[in-house]
């Protein structure tokens, strides 16, 4: 299954090394990617208001622009229609006070960026298998809510 994954990095040259390592990866996923904390709200907003398809993952960058990966989180908590959403941060940040503060704004996961593009394509296929295949998330909101689960 095809889904929507959100990517939210300031950086031009990790977009670029993502979007190779996905391709590597075989992601057939649609990747909507934004520069900015501002941009990955109002990306969200979009997908509540049905714009933005099958979103199934939210990749946060820690450091950008306007707005932060932990603002984003902090306001997300606000928007009960996303909580069914894992919002893993991905950044190069290893403070234990970002981790912490990540995980208590409601974090799913706390990824490391690799420095090297082979570890890069082995975590995308990590993220890959878990969040988008192994792990049976609620993510389809709107399919769920379209068809409502038979009993009889």
């Amino acid at each position: 299954m095809t889904y929507t994954i959100l990517l939210a990095e300031d950086n031009e040259d990790d977009v670029f090394f993502f979007k190779t390592a996905a391709k590597k990866a075989g992601w057939a996923h649609n990747l909507h990617t934004v520069s900015n904390g501002r941009e990955a709200i109002q990306s969200l907003k979009s997908y509540l208001a049905g714009d933005l398809p099958r979103l199934a993952l939210v990749l946060l960058d820690m450091k950008m622009p306007f707005v932060g990966g932990l603002e984003v989180l902090e306001w997300a908590q606000t928007q009960p229609e996303l909580q069914m959403i894992p919002l893993v941060m991905l950044t190069s940040s290893e403070q234990e006070s970002d981790i912490e503060a990540a995980y208590r704004l409601g974090a799913a996961s706390f990824l490391v960026k690799p420095s090297q593009s082979e570890k890069l394509l082995d975590l995308l296929r990590v993220i890959d298998a878990y969040w988008l295949n192994q792990n049976r998330l609620p993510a389809m909101r709107r399919e769920l809510t379209a068809k409502p689960p038979s009993f009889s």
